[in-house]
């Protein structure tokens, strides 16, 4: 930028005239130099369009390098002074000589010549322009002449494409209809390929239902059921109007070919596990031999076929576990060989029976989970509805009898010796009781008609049948036992006792078999054959002996003795809830024979307090004649007994009884002793009625009573013998206390005028026999042979 390098530089020296111009007068100012010298300076030449033009000029006026400036063209020099001459080379152009660049001098030119030269630069331009669109132009040319040949061969094209149309037309048609009849055979094709393969099988899946090589998977029952799903398609398009079709007939014989092979070739591989697992104690059962039972259902002859073979292997290999457990034990020996507890029978029985119930219970649950019923699983011994798990349980319930079929014999075989060898009849009613409680538990778990309950019911009824035998035995050894006839004792014989320590533990043994449910009835029933056995041979060996020491009175007391046997024998049953019935008997035998002891007793009491004659004469009058005339009921005779009745009041005997001492259960002794007492009381107080009657014609009938204890008051009495007072009885003697004094009243009034002197001089023996008891009591209590309890009780 020369130019813009000398505009600037004399800019810059005309900066200081122009300050100096500023100073100057105002009329310098309007100087037109100034004007635009401060016009150029105030410029500014930031924005970018004065920037870009300098720029432009800048590139227009470059001077060369190394001072020489650039080429133009010859016209862009004004003067012809200025060209010197140069080699003129094609393009027409002139170097410039190399001459110094003036400072300035580039910029005065510019200005100069500036418009000039844009007006060249434009020309230049155009002519170039032009140039170029006469290239343009002849191209154009060409391209038209080119279209032209074009348009000759469309339109040549064009006719011969309405000539090929034309002929082409019958062959688009035929197409089109080709195309259709493509279509329609491509939706058959579908259609046809969707039915086979709804209703046909591949050949994988025909390999896998007949090749013996396939084994037998999940791949194989998902083509069976393919194939039954089509057989049952196929029916429902053969169920329409127009009736079978011969293809439905051809899908149907494939098919049951196919299911024919399929089944047959599931038996074989199902035969072939039974026969490899059935050698085996412990069994599980894998889903696919599950799921071949459940296919079999449908086929019954072959399920039949199929569990037979199972059921053949299992009695084999079960009989031989069984042997085994008996002669040679478990692994290596443990555990231990059963017929090794031979010598203990309840143990031996014990152990084959629970080795043959754990046997049913894997047996049961390996069936179930073979046909599926894990849902409804059941408790070996729990209470089985037979009949109403279906097919099912039926099938379960013939396969385990059959699987435990074999076993009954070697099983039975050993029972019965060991039964037919037993002396102790405990031991045979516990084997019995043992053979009893897995019969209920069998009759449960496989029903009554299987070959191991029948086999158990016999071998049950065999030993209750040696059990009975040897309880009837030593209940007639018990009847030819020879009590001592010289032996006083009163207490049940050691034969007796022996024999019901034997029933007492029969007993125990019966109330642990137990299993809770049984009704009362039942339980009593299954245990009353035993009592009658056992008891009814006691109460007759005891009743025997009493007679045969009869000799030995008055030292022997057969009433005593029979009821100290029969309340042992009663204490024996007591625990037992299933010998109420029993009881019941011995009970009303006891009662009969305390009621005969409490009338023996009480005669003897009557007899030894010296009343009982006076009583039997009231009890026995037959004539009307009074009583007070009667032989032992006359005054005197009367006065001797009642001394004789307080006397024996005053003695021990009151309270206890030495014979009834011999009693071994001291509430019969108070029972026997009071029951007698209360009939004395009883006595006592008849007499005491009949005594104060008008017409038995007793004299001061209250002075003969009053004087001897208990003076005629049965209240007074009670006390004596220590006796709770019945109210009924109280009442009873209130109730003829007053009837006698109002009889006495109106025999007062009746006689009133006639034996007044009488009636005073009875008053006053009244009131002296009153004293007279008052004093006698007084004297009684007194009495230094009477202890505190006893004077308490009369007081």
């Amino acid at each position: 930028m020369p130019f813009m390098t000398s505009a600037v530089a004399s800019s810059s020296q005309s900066l200081p005239s122009q300050a100096t111009e500023k100073k100057q007068p105002t009329s310098q100012t309007r100087n037109p130099v100034a004007l635009r010298l401060y016009k150029v300076l105030s410029t500014n030449f930031e924005d970018d369009a004065t920037r870009e033009a300098l720029q432009t000029l800048s590139d227009l006026y470059a001077p060369s390098i190394k001072g020489k400036e650039p080429i133009k063209p010859i016209d862009e020099f004004e003067d012809e002074d200025d060209i010197v001459d140069t080699a003129y080379d094609g393009n027409k152009t002139q170097v410039q000589p190399s001459v110094e660049v003036v400072p300035g001098e580039v910029a005065a030119r510019a200005r100069k010549h500036l418009r000039r030269d844009m007006e060249k630069k434009l020309a230049e331009g155009s002519r170039q322009f032009l140039k170029a669109l006469g290239e343009v132009d002849q191209k154009l040319n060409e391209l038209q002449t080119h279209l032209s040949v074009m348009h000759s061969s469309c339109d040549e094209a064009e006719a011969q494409l309405n000539l090929t149309e034309e002929s082409s037309r019958t062959l688009l048609e035929r197409a089109g209809s080709l195309r259709d009849e493509r279509k329609e055979v491509e939706d058959k094709k579908s259609i046809i390929g969707l039915f086979l393969s709804k209703f046909t099988l591949t050949e994988e899946e025909v390999e896998i239902v007949k090749s013996r090589d396939t084994p037998i998977g999940t791949r194989f029952f998902q083509t069976m059921d393919k194939t039954e799903k089509i057989r049952d398609d196929c029916r429902v398009l053969m169920a329409g109007e127009d009736g079978p079709t011969q293809s439905g007939m051809d899908i149907m014989a494939a098919t049951s070919s196919y299911l024919e092979h399929g089944y047959e070739k599931l038996l074989r591989w199902t035969s072939t596990e039974f026969r490899q697992i059935g050698r085996e104690m412990q069994i599980e059962v894998n889903p696919m031999l599950r799921e071949a039972i459940k296919r079999f259902r449908k086929r019954p002859e072959l399920l039949t076929e199929a569990l037979t073979n199972l059921s053949e292997t299992r009695q084999a290999t079960l009989l031989s576990s069984f042997l085994t457990a008996l002669t040679r034990g478990g692994p290596s020996g443990l555990p231990r060989p059963i017929e090794l507890h031979a010598h203990d029978p309840m143990r031996y029985v014990g152990d084959m029976l629970a080795w043959v119930h754990q046997v049913i219970a894997a047996e049961q649950e390996f069936l179930e989970s073979l046909f599926g019923l894990q849902s409804a699983r059941r408790m070996v011994g729990s209470v089985r509805q037979f009949g109403s798990g279906g097919e099912e349980e039926e099938w379960i319930q013939e396969l385990l009898d059959l699987a435990v079929g074999k076993l009954c014999v070697p099983l039975k075989m050993r029972v019965q010796q060991t039964v037919r060898s037993q002396e102790s009849s405990i031991v045979s009613y516990k084997i019995a009781n043992l053979l009893q409680f897995y019969l209920f538990t069998m009759r449960r778990t496989i029903g009554d008609q299987a070959i191991l309950t029948t086999t158990l019911q016999d071998v049950t009824d065999l030993a209750y049948k040696v059990f009975y035998e040897s309880i009837q035995g030593q209940a007639r050894a018990l009847g030819r036992v020879q009590l001592d006839a010289d032996d006083p004792s009163l207490t049940p014989p050691f034969a007796v006792l022996d024999h019901s320590q034997i029933l007492r533990d029969i007993m125990a043994v019966y109330q642990s078999s137990i299993i809770g449910d049984e009704d009362e009835s039942e339980l009593q029933a299954g245990f009353s054959r035993v009592l009658d056995i056992m008891i009814d041979p006691v109460v007759e060996t005891c009743a025997a002996a009493s007679e045969r020491k009869k000799h030995l009175r008055p030292r022997w007391d057969q009433a005593v003795f029979m009821l100290n046997c029969l309340s042992y024998l009663l204490t024996v049953l007591e625990p037992f809830s299933f010998t109420v019935a029993k009881q019941e008997m011995i009970r009303n035998v006891l009662n009969v024979r305390i009621a005969a002891l409490i009338d023996e007793h009480y005669i003897n009491i009557m007899n030894d307090a010296g009343i009982y004659q006076a009583y039997q004469t009231c009890q026995n009058r037959t004539s009307d004649e009074p009583l007070s005339r009667v032989p032992s009921m006359r005054p005197t005779d009367l006065q001797r007994s009642l001394r004789s009745f307080s006397t024996w009041l005053s003695g021990s005997e009151v309270l206890h009884s030495p014979r009834l001492s011999q009693l071994v259960i001291q509430k019969l002794h108070e029972r026997v002793h009071q029951d007698a007492l209360r009939r004395v009381v009883k006595a006592y107080k008849g007499l005491c009625e009949e005594i104060g009657k008008p017409e038995n014609r007793y004299e001061a009938a209250s002075t003969l009573l009053g004087s001897e204890r208990p003076f005629g008051r049965v209240d007074l009495l009670y006390q004596i013998l220590g006796l709770e007072e019945d109210d009924d009885e109280n009442d009873t003697d209130g109730r003829q206390v007053d009837e006698s004094e109002e009889e006495d009243e109106e025999d007062e009034d009746e006689d009133e005028d006639e034996d007044e002197g009488e009636d005073e001089e009875d008053e006053e023996s009244e009131e002296e026999d009153e004293e007279d008891e008052e004093d006698e009591e007084d004297e009684e209590m007194d009495d230094p042979s009477l202890n505190d309890g006893e004077r308490k009780e009369r007081k």
